[in-house]
C-alpha cells in the first residue's frame, strides 16, 4: 500500500468529518496516511475519531527556526529551484491579494514539510481542496518530485480561482466530489482538464446513523445541520419557519452549527419572534447529530449561491439524513441533484425561496408514507454511490496505479 501525505487547511476542523472519516478508511485499508495540516487549531469541541491524529500529525511554524534552516538548505542546495518556484508562485497570485498574501505564508511552510516528506518516504500527496492545500502540493512537487492530486469541492474552484489552472495542470489527477464540479473544471480550464479528473463522491458509513424513531410528542421536528456562514442559507430557512407559525403549522426547528452568523441568526430569530420555536443549538459532532436527526421529522438545507459565487458540493449532511431514513428537503444547486431527485429520493426548492420551503414542509408532514418511501429511496442512493468505504476504495485505486506508474517509469 502506498504512503500518502493528506494536506488540509486546518485539523481538527469540526464541519470537515468527510476528510476525517476518509483519512480512517484509508488507514483502515491499509495505506500510510500521514498528515500535514497548514493550521492546527484548537478546538473545544472536536469528534472522537480526531483524537487520535493529534499526536501523529506534522506541522511547523512559517517563521520558525525549524522553517528557516529547511529553507536555507534548499536555497543552497537548489538555488535555481528555490528562487523559480517563489517568483511563480508570486506570479500566479498577483491577481488576488489575499492569495499572494496566503502564499507568501505558506511558501516556507511547504519548503519544510518538503524535507519531511522525503524523510517519511511519503509516495504521493494528496491536498484537500484546490487552494492554499493545493498550493502547498505544488510548491512540494517542485522540490521532491513527489506526484500529488487534489480534492475539489466548492469554494475553492467557484469562489476564487486564482493559480487554479497551474495546480490543476501539475497534479496528476483530480478528484471531482460531483459530476458538476468536473464539468465546471471543463468549463472553467478546458477540455485537459476533464482527461485527467475522476468523480469520487465523499461518502459516509450508513451504519452509525439510527433509523429514525417514531413519533412520541406532538408537533413536527425540523433540523438542519452546517456551519452557520452565508451560503448555508439558515436565514431563509427562518423566514419559511415564520410563514409556517403564521399559518398556524405547529412545529420545531434545531439549526445545528457553529460559525460567524450565529448572533445575526439570534437576532433574526427574535426579530420574527421565534424564539419558543427555532433553536440555534451550535457546533455538534458526528455523534450527537445521528441523535438529532433520529428525533426529526425531516432535515432541510437551505443553500444558496452567494454574491461572490460561493455554494455546496454535494453536503454530506444529506447523506447522514438519508442514511437516517430521514425526508430531506435542499436548495436545486451545485452537485445537489446527483444525490437528491426531486419526488424520488428528496424534494427540490428554487434557493432561497422560503414560501417552496415551508410548502414542501407542509407536503412532508401531510403526506406520511410518500415521504417514507422517498428517505427509502434516498439510502439505498448513498448506500449505493455514497458509500464511505467504496468511495474511498476508488481514491486508494487512483493512489496506487499513480504510484505504480511512477515507480515503473523510475525503473526505466
Amino acid at each position: 500500500m502506498p504512503r500518502v501525505a493528506y494536506i488540509v487547511s486546518r485539523f481538527p476542523h469540526l464541519p470537515e468529518t468527510f476528510i476525517l472519516r476518509e483519512m480512517n478508511t484509508l488507514r483502515a485499508m491499509g495505506t500510510q496516511v500521514e498528515l500535514f495540516p497548514l493550521i492546527v487549531q484548537e478546538q473545544k469541541l472536536i469528534h472522537p475519531d480526531a483524537r487520535d491524529w493529534l499526536g501523529k500529525l506534522h506541522s511547523a511554524r512559517p517563521f520558525s527556526a525549524k522553517t528557516l534552516r529547511a529553507n536555507c538548505r534548499a536555497l543552497v542546495r537548489q538555488p535555481a529551484d528555490y528562487l523559480a518556484a517563489f517568483f511563480q508562485m508570486i506570479w500566479f497570485n498577483l491577481p488576488s491579494l489575499k492569495f499572494l498574501i496566503r502564499s507568501i505564508y505558506i511558501f516556507p511552510w511547504a519548503v519544510a514539510m518538503a524535507d519531511e516528506m522525503k524523510t517519511l518516504g511519503i509516495e504521493h500527496i494528496h491536498a484537500h481542496y484546490a487552494t492554499h492545500p493545493a498550493l502547498a502540493a505544488w510548491i512540494i512537487q517542485r522540490f521532491t518530485g513527489i506526484p500529488y492530486s487534489v480534492s475539489v469541492h466548492a469554494h475553492d474552484i467557484f469562489v476564487n480561482r486564482t493559480m487554479l489552472k497551474p495546480k490543476i495542470r501539475a497534479a496528476a489527477f483530480v478528484r471531482a466530489i460531483s459530476e458538476f464540479n468536473r464539468n465546471y473544471l471543463i468549463q472553467t480550464c478546458g477540455d485537459w482538464a476533464g482527461e485527467k479528473t475522476f468523480v469520487v463522491h465523499c461518502g459516509i458509513q450508513p451504519e452509525r446513523y439510527r433509523v429514525r424513531r417514531g413519533k412520541q410528542k406532538n408537533g413536527f421536528d425540523i433540523i438542519t445541520v452546517g456551519s452557520l456562514q452565508e451560503y448555508k442559507g439558515q436565514a431563509y430557512l427562518i423566514d419559511a419557519c415564520a410563514l409556517l407559525r403564521n399559518e398556524g403549522f405547529p412545529f420545531r426547528c434545531t439549526i445545528a452549527g457553529g460559525g460567524e452568523l450565529y448572533d445575526p441568526l439570534a437576532k433574526l430569530i427574535e426579530a420574527k419572534g421565534l424564539g419558543g420555536q427555532v433553536t440555534l443549538a451550535g457546533a455538534q459532532t458526528e455523534e450527537q447529530v445521528a441523535e438529532l436527526m433520529a428525533g426529526a421529522d425531516c432535515c432541510v438545507l437551505p443553500s444558496i449561491i452567494t454574491r461572490a459565487g460561493k455554494m455546496e458540493g454535494i453536503p454530506v449532511v444529506l447523506m447522514e439524513a438519508l442514511a437516517s431514513r430521514l425526508p430531506v428537503i435542499a436548495s436545486r444547486i451545485s452537485g445537489i441533484p446527483e444525490l437528491i431527485e426531486h419526488q424520488r429520493s428528496g424534494l427540490l426548492v428554487p434557493p432561497g425561496d422560503a414560501a417552496a420551503m415551508a410548502a414542501s414542509i407542509r407536503w412532508i408532514q401531510a403526506h406520511p408514507q410518500e415521504s417514507a418511501r422517498l428517505a427509502q429511496n434516498g439510502a439505498q442512493i448513498v448506500t449505493q454511490a455514497f458509500n464511505l468505504g467504496k468511495n474511498t476504495q476508488a481514491l486508494n485505486d487512483l493512489f496506487i496505479k499513480h504510484v505504480k506508474n511512477k515507480n515503473m517509469a523510475g525503473e526505466k
